[in-house]
């Protein structure tokens, strides 16, 4: 397994993350636990999930499901990097009109307590706020991560779904009161979603926050049985965007057969390729998927690859505004 840092932090993670927004919906506790224990054994110590996670009125079974994993002890919760979210709405949370979505202080102290009974631990190593909230001051939202910070209940704060220049003021009021702030960006990216290089990607660079792609196979759109359609896959109930993208999907997949490598796992060495990206996130529905994705981290895609893939799916240009103005 390969090891970086994530962001400015001293923290190492492991260049793929293991992402759990199937644990509960679509994977029984029983495969979700045989993935998180192949995850150790490969090396995989950076795990993401989210506080919503089981979604609607099973917000919260995803970490649940973890924390029992955590409680079979034999040193699970020492040996992984753990990230949770803030931000929505819990199904269990409906005292009022501060029990909204959003990113209030009041939300941020009662949420994490919440997701630290859930996962059955004591702190997490990255909070993240799952989308930006204007509605806040960063005031009141550095306050109360600060204080979370001192009292051990989380180690680093990371972001998700943010605009640049929304890091940008981030890392400017935080900087202002003497706090670390940001350390990485969770952000939508992929061959087919490349939209982030133009602000977000350079901002997070300049300010040492590390990326971490979400969705990095487009909802199966780049994984190996899109144009098949099969019944029951992910691309399956995508036709309309399989359709859409048809003429670059056919080259993807006869860029794929030269190489003899399937297209997700193309797709996943392909970021893990750019110097701006600490670990994309795997969301395995299987074991066999798991295992498969860890192929990703011994392809070295020549500058020729790079080339091609760039011909397939182009990007905005580079960074702005240089990628369209003089």
């Amino acid at each position: 397994m390969q090891y970086t840092k994530l962001g400015k932090s001293g923290m190492k993670v492991s260049r793929l993350c293991l992402g759990t927004m199937n644990f509960g919906p679509i994977t029984d506790e029983k495969e979700a636990f045989r993935i998180m224990d192949a995850a150790l054994d490969a090396g995989v110590n950076f795990f993401d999930t989210a506080n919503v996670y089981g979604w609607g009125e099973n917000s919260g079974l995803t970490e649940t499901i973890i924390g029992r994993w955590f409680k079979q002890g034999g040193g699970r919760r020492e040996k992984v990097v753990l990230a949770t979210k803030v931000y929505g709405a819990m199904s269990d949370r409906l005292d009022g009109p501060n029990d909204e979505a959003g990113l209030s202080s009041y939300i941020i102290r009662r949420h994490l307590e919440a997701s630290l009974q859930r996962l059955q631990t004591d702190h997490v190593e990255l909070y993240q706020m799952h989308h930006i909230d204007r509605n806040v001051s960063w005031d009141e939202l550095w306050g109360a991560f600060e204080l979370a910070v001192s009292q051990g209940k989380i180690g680093y704060v990371g972001s998700s779904n943010f605009a640049g220049w929304d890091i940008a003021i981030a890392q400017q009021e935080a900087k202002a009161r003497g706090f670390l702030g940001l350390v990485s960006e969770q952000h939508k990216y992929s061959l087919t979603c490349r939209l982030p290089e133009l602000e977000v990607l350079p901002a997070a660079q300049h300010l040492g926050l590390g990326i971490i792609p979400w969705s990095p196979l487009d909802g199966g759109l780049l994984g190996r049985n899109a144009l098949k359609k099969i019944e029951g896959s992910r691309s399956g109930g995508n036709s309309e965007r399989v359709e859409q993208h048809k003429s670059q999907l056919e080259a993807f997949a006869e860029l794929s057969l030269e190489l003899g490598e399937p297209q997700d796992n193309i797709a996943l060495a392909w970021l893990l390729a750019n110097p701006a990206v600490t670990a994309p996130i795997i969301g395995p529905r299987t074991l066999e998927q798991f295992e498969s994705a860890l192929r990703s981290l011994e392809i070295v895609l020549e500058e020729s690859v790079l080339k091609r893939l760039d011909e397939i799916f182009p990007g905005p240009g580079g960074a702005a505004p240089k990628a369209y103005a003089w």
